[in-house]
């Protein structure tokens, strides 16, 4: 191999292992044997995993030997281990969705982005963890318990991608697919000390039945790297026929992993620390990372500046909670099973059905007349800066010790402030990994592009990682 004396395959990221597995230096089935190893040691202290596929991922890696073998054109991530969010269907593979009551489920379909990464050469190793139905900024479920932050097992690792994050992070995988609805890459990806990317509205198809009707989800990477992240977005991008929403994809010839080897030239950085949230006070050590990454981009030539008032109108947040209820009303539980749903999942589902079609539709119409204001008092900015949660990691149980599903949503409210302004407007946004705590946690801070625009994020991204390195850190457990 290439890499340096005494570097174990885990240290290695996905285009390394990629290069590797080219060059003839690590074959396929190696670089599976040894995830899967280092799943079997560790998951049981992160909570990475709801369902791991071992037979799957080996049949599928000594079918990519013998490509290798072949001689003949490779993918470019052939041969490279991920694994798939439990909220994505895989056809043959138990898909829970985080519910006890969907313990059993197997669907017979691959959602489109499943296949997509497959078609790229990746092989999953499994679902991750989630919880129920996505819905909490934390996750934690009945089947597999918490996803737990792999720099200190106490915390949580967020959500609702955050078994995703903690396998990357624990080096269970180089990246991993996640989804985004309310900020469920970019918090994870910053608890974690990860790049995530929630792409733009369109970007990823949510194809063949995912819900589009609040137009809030959509898919992404989270990776170590940038450029890691930005060919896994390569792999999964690209709209499906019949998706309601298409992204215009980069101009001919072009990659988002292109992106991330080129300058951004000097921007125009708008940055804000006021949410609008009610009670949504700042952590010092969330503030300390915001001035940090102000002060990185600053001296790095960008124009870096205070909006000239708050970004949010105080009618988007419970007209956000609407929607967000809403999407719990039509979840596939047979009634004799509601019980067996966890207090927050109850609590939604009850809180939506409560609502009146004329709620539903002003929810609807307030996000949508919010998000085309927003996007156009912004426009004189190339790039958004802002904090992704208001405190540092949660201790395991700190949102629903209580068993309360309304106190529980009131926690996160306020804790996950800044993000799921950006699922409204359909802007990518990205969670970067500049900050650590003193005792060692990292604190992400969010960087938002103009709708469709990826690329200058990637490639600003590239930026503060090659003036601010943070592939070196590792947690204990690594």
């Amino acid at each position: 191999m290439t890499s340096s004396p005494g570097t174990r395959l885990h240290d290695l990221t996905a285009l390394e292992q990629a290069a590797a597995v080219r060059a003839k230096e690590v074959s396929p089935t190696e670089l599976v044997e040894h995830s899967l190893a280092r799943i079997e040691a560790l998951d049981t202290a992160v909570g990475a995993f709801l369902t791991v596929t071992p037979d799957r991922a080996r049949a599928a890696a000594a079918a990519a030997d013998r490509a290798v073998l072949d001689g003949g054109d490779l993918p470019p991530l052939h041969g490279v281990p991920t694994a798939i969010k439990d909220l994505a269907n895989t056809a043959g593979v138990r898909t829970t969705f985080g519910s006890a009551v969907l313990s059993d489920f197997v669907p017979a379909i691959d959602d489109a982005v499943v296949t997509a990464l497959a078609a790229a050469g990746t092989i999953s190793l499994g679902k991750t963890n989630t919880p129920e139905f996505g819905f909490p900024c934390y996750t934690d479920n009945d089947l597999a318990g918490p996803a737990r932050c792999p720099w200190d097992p106490s915390l949580l690792a967020g959500g609702s991608s955050g078994g995703a994050a903690a396998a990357v992070a624990a080096g269970l995988l180089p990246f991993a697919h996640g989804s985004d609805g309310g900020g469920s890459i970019r918090i994870p990806a910053g608890i974690n000390g990860l790049f995530g990317i929630k792409p733009t509205r369109g970007r990823v198809s949510n194809a063949p039945l995912g819900s589009e009707t609040t137009g809030l989800g959509v898919q992404g990477p989270l990776a170590r790297t940038v450029r890691d992240a930005a060919v896994m977005l390569d792999a999964m991008a690209g709209p499906v026929p019949g998706d309601p929403y298409w992204a215009p994809p980069p101009p001919a010839g072009e990659t988002f992993l292109g992106y991330a080897d080129r300058p951004p030239g000097r921007l125009r950085i708008g940055r804000y620390l006021d949410s609008g949230m009610p009670g949504a006070d700042l952590d010092p050590e969330v503030r300390a990372a915001f001035e940090d990454a102000s002060t990185l981009l600053s001296e790095l030539g960008h124009e870096v500046e205070d909006l000239p008032a708050a970004p949010l109108t105080p009618e988007v947040f419970p007209a956000f909670e609407v929607v967000w209820a809403l999407s719990a009303t039509t979840l596939p539980v047979p009634p004799s099973q509601l019980d067996r749903l966890r207090p927050l999942t109850r609590f939604l589902r009850g809180r939506g059905l409560a609502l009146s079609a004329q709620d539903a539709m002003q929810a609807m119409f307030t996000l949508r007349v919010f998000a085309r204001r927003f996007v156009q008092a912004t426009s004189r900015y190339d790039v958004l800066l802002a904090p992704i949660c208001t405190l540092p990691p949660r201790p395991v149980g700190w949102f629903d010790g209580d068993g309360d599903g309304a106190a529980d949503f009131e926690r996160q409210k306020r804790y996950a402030a800044f993000p799921a302004v950006y699922n409204v407007t359909g802007q990518p946004a990205v969670s970067v990994p500049l900050w650590w705590t003193a005792g060692g946690l990292p604190i992400g801070t969010m960087l938002v592009g103009r709708p469709a625009d990826e690329a200058t994020l990637i490639s600003l991204s590239a930026q503060l990682e090659e003036a601010r390195p943070w592939g070196h850190r590792h947690p204990a457990l690594w």
